[in-house]
């Protein structure tokens, strides 16, 4: 007798649904479209996203690129089955590092990659990206859907992102005339943001916190831990065109210590006021990591944002101009500490 077996195969049977991808793509084009702004040429749906640069908007005009990801926040979004507020992150994360050298972010790219493409739980997230992107004036020109069956299994998923931004050459930041004196400043975050989330996780799955704990008046603990992180834009770029700064610092992983460092000088240090940041505050969730966690102030301080999401550095003189224009447009800032010159990081 033969064991012979007639196969039959296809893309759809081995996990792909190539159909499927391509009805959410027709669903989100009509959305996607409303980001982009008269410099974008063509649609989605090409080999490339096309964007035009104005040259006679700038005289020595230089591009800057960065792109990351969401982390394991993922994790804490299927676990909720909430999607629709991580795009937000996705974009801020991106944009964000854009700002802290000054540029104006242009365009947008996101990568989606999944076990398998579910219509409702893609379309919502390419939503919050959408929204993203409207907050911060950048157009998204381009993007993919990948489903990768034995990659990614039990509806696990990643996101990735791609900005592109511009900015005319003598305003690139950081300064090099950050000096001992100079003040820094923090404009406050809007949580955890996107970084820490290993540690949330592990700590939850130890004390056996559920997702639905009430803390902080009563909000969920879920709830919190998926605030989107806070898009910067239009505040800094405001900021940077009626004061005079010399560097900002996105605060992500690593902390203030960490992310400062990267913008200043060989030989300079820092004093950072503690009482500055929410770690002592009852009605942050750092303070509820801190005080009912008891998760230590070391770690903390390298692993959080301690209730700054973005850093600026002005010399003294710019002190007042700067409060004053920050109350203007209502955006929140507080003194942080100073620039020293004994090379250390200290908080204070």
């Amino acid at each position: 007798m033969s064991d012979k077996k007639d196969y039959i195969f296809s893309y759809k049977k081995s996990g792909v649904d190539v159909h499927l991808g391509n009805k959410v793509i027709k669903k989100i084009k009509p959305l996607v479209k409303k980001t982009f702004d008269k410099n974008v040429l063509g649609n989605i749906g090409g080999f490339g996203g096309v964007y035009n640069i104005n040259k006679n908007e700038y005289k020595k005009p230089l591009l800057i690129s960065a792109t990351d990801g969401v982390g394991t926040k993922l994790l804490i979004a299927k676990k909720l089955s909430n999607f629709k507020t991580i795009g937000i992150d996705l974009v801020a994360m991106s944009v964000n590092d854009i700002i802290v050298q000054g540029a104006k972010p242009l365009f947008f790219l996101d990568y989606i990659a999944v076990e398998k493409v579910e219509e409702e739980k893609i379309i919502d997230i390419i939503k919050s990206i959408i929204k993203g992107c409207k907050e911060s004036n950048c157009s998204l020109i381009g993007g993919e859907i990948a489903e990768l069956p034995g990659i990614y299994s039990k509806s696990n998923f990643d996101l990735a992102g791609f900005c592109v931004g511009i900015i005319e050459k003598d305003k690139l930041l950081p300064k090099k005339n950050i000096k001992p004196g100079d003040i820094i400043y923090g404009l406050p975050s809007n949580g955890i943001h996107s970084n820490g989330f290993s540690l949330i996780r592990k700590i939850m799955y130890e004390k056996k916190y559920p997702y639905s704990k009430k803390i902080l008046n009563k909000k969920s603990l879920g709830s919190l831990l998926l605030r989107p992180t806070k898009i910067y834009v239009k505040p800094v770029l405001s900021i940077l065109a009626n004061c005079k700064v010399k560097g900002l610092a996105h605060i992500t992983g690593g902390g203030l210590e960490d992310n400062i460092k990267r913008i200043l000088p060989s030989g300079l240090g820092v004093e950072i006021d503690l009482n500055s940041l929410d770690i002592y505050s009852d009605k942050s969730i750092f303070g509820w990591l801190h005080n009912d966690c008891k998760l230590n102030k070391k770690e903390m301080l390298k692993t959080f944002n301690c209730g700054i999401g973005m850093s600026l550095i002005t010399n003294k003189k710019e002190k007042d101009n700067l409060l004053s224009f920050c109350k203007e447009i209502k955006q929140p800032i507080k003194i942080l500490g100073k620039i020293n010159d004994n090379n250390f990081f200290s908080f204070i």
